[in-house]
């Protein structure tokens, strides 16, 4: 008796002062029990916790991870999981946690019994994994997303696009006469350049879900989410503009400032569309880029096309 007594006093104090919270809930996925420590991770009493439902703390958005790693244990193919998600606090804030539950036993029905369930505090790992992921998207020089985040963006985009049944544009941005440049005035002049129409370009790009990257050399890309051709002529013009105002001038005595030139593509998802996306996209706005050099820089020329839904 004394050594179950011992034993039933060293998981209560286990309970109470670990700083991951331990806890049971049911199959209707409601807390039969959760340890006090729930209390410095929610801002709430534990009598507040006990008898409801997981979803009243998970964010609405994440709670669709808890219900497929529920999936996964009705089906039987584990009986354990674990997923990263946010819970929601008594003060409204969102904290980061790592919740692993592991299924305690099997109802007689066949239907999954209790799972135990511990919530870990993740939110300064999550903080950094954060940091170094927009870290790895970031090109070093301008300071816009670079390539990798570019193209990702894009697929994304894409996507919205498809599931709305909307359009999108995509502008591709050459800096004319840019070896010329560098040649002229050296690479470091050359890197300043880039920099300065980078910010630029960015400037002249309003709204919070366009993207503005490096796509290669002295070629930027910009996503425009839902923009038509007339939306991604406003933008062209408006780019275009900040960059001669920069006038930042090369040339010898004939001195011009430094221009760009653009190549403007919108895809609209249409049913009868025959392109494939977004490789047909890129390749329009390419081949537009390319009018525009061959129109004699400074200026901007744009394609349309229908793509597949």
């Amino acid at each position: 008796m004394t050594h179950d007594s011992d034993d039933q006093t060293v998981l209560e104090l286990i309970a109470r002062y670990s700083s991951d919270v331990i806890a049971q809930v049911r199959p209707d996925m409601t807390v039969s029990y959760i340890s006090p420590s729930a209390e410095r991770l929610f801002g709430l009493p534990t009598s507040q916790i006990i008898g409801r439902h997981v979803a009243d703390f998970v964010a609405p958005e994440d709670f669709a991870l808890i219900t497929q790693a529920t999936r996964e244990v009705i089906a039987g193919r584990t009986d354990d999981t674990v997923v990263t998600v946010r819970v929601i606090r008594a003060d409204g804030a969102e904290m980061w946690v790592e919740i692993a539950s592991r299924l305690m036993g099997q109802r007689i029905d066949g239907d999954p019994g209790n799972r135990a369930v511990v919530i870990r505090d993740v939110s300064d790992r999550k903080a950094l994994e954060d940091a170094l992921r927009a870290m790895a998207m970031k090109d070093g020089l301008t300071g816009l997303a670079n390539r990798r985040a570019f193209d990702e963006a894009l697929r994304e985009t894409w996507q919205a696009t498809l599931r709305a049944g909307s359009q999108m544009s995509l502008l591709l941005v050459d800096i004319d006469d840019f070896k010329a440049f560098n040649d002229a005035y050296g690479h470091q002049v050359g890197d300043d350049c880039l920099r300065s129409v980078a910010l630029a370009v960015q400037s002249a790009v309003h709204y919070p879900g366009d993207v503005v990257a490096r796509y290669g050399g002295e070629e930027l890309g910009i996503i425009l989410p839902e923009a038509d051709t007339r939306a991604a002529a406003i933008v062209c013009e408006r780019v275009r503009k900040a960059t001669v105002n920069l006038q930042i001038l090369h040339g010898g005595l004939d001195a011009q400032p430094v221009s760009v030139s653009i190549g403007s593509a919108t895809a609209m998802a249409r049913d009868g569309g025959s392109v494939t996306m977004p490789e047909a996209l890129l390749s329009a706005a390419d081949n537009a880029l390319y009018a525009a050099k061959a129109a004699g820089r400074n200026c901007c020329r744009s394609a349309v096309l229908l793509a597949k839904t």
